[in-house]
């Protein structure tokens, strides 16, 4: 009986779970975000990164 609230004491006072379902709710948090972000703004990204591509490439030849 003594182990067994030695072991319940401890786990109680375990924040280690807790924590760790923090930082997991977070990430799950800035991925939706990032998720909406690239649909939302995907196939401008796309644009710029295609110009700014054309226009390095188009300096490399002549530069």
């Amino acid at each position: 009986m003594i182990e067994y609230l030695k072991t319940y004491w401890s786990l109680k006072h375990d924040q280690r779970a807790v924590t760790a379902l923090e930082y997991a709710l977070i990430a799950g948090l800035i991925s939706v975000v990032l998720v909406a972000a690239v649909g939302t703004f995907g196939s401008k990204l796309s644009g710029v990164f295609t110009s700014i591509g054309t226009t390095l490439g188009t300096a490399a030849v002549t530069g």
